[in-house]
C-alpha cells in the first residue's frame, strides 16, 4: 500500500512559510521583542492560509476516491 503524506506544492510550501514564521517567533521571543513574535505569528497562520489557497487552486493532495462494495448477493 503506498502512502502519500502530503507531498505536494501546497503542503511543502505551507510547511515551509509556516517554519520560518516559527523561527522569527521563536528569535523574537528571546530578544524580548513583542512586535517581532507577533510578526512571527502572523507569518506562521499566513502559511495556513497560503497553502489552504494552493490546495484550494489545485496544488494538493487530490481527494482518495473510495470503492463502495456492493454486499447485496
Amino acid at each position: 500500500m503506498a502512502h502519500d503524506h502530503g507531498h505536494t506544492p501546497a503542503a511543502w510550501v505551507g510547511s515551509i512559510i509556516a517554519f520560518v514564521g516559527f523561527c522569527v517567533a521563536g528569535a523574537f521571543m528571546v530578544l524580548d521583542s513583542p512586535i517581532g513574535f507577533w510578526a512571527g505569528m502572523i507569518v506562521i497562520a499566513a502559511g495556513g492560509v497560503i497553502g489552504g489557497a494552493m490546495r484550494a487552486a489545485g496544488m494538493g493532495q487530490k481527494p482518495k476516491r473510495q470503492i463502495l462494495v456492493n454486499s447485496e448477493g
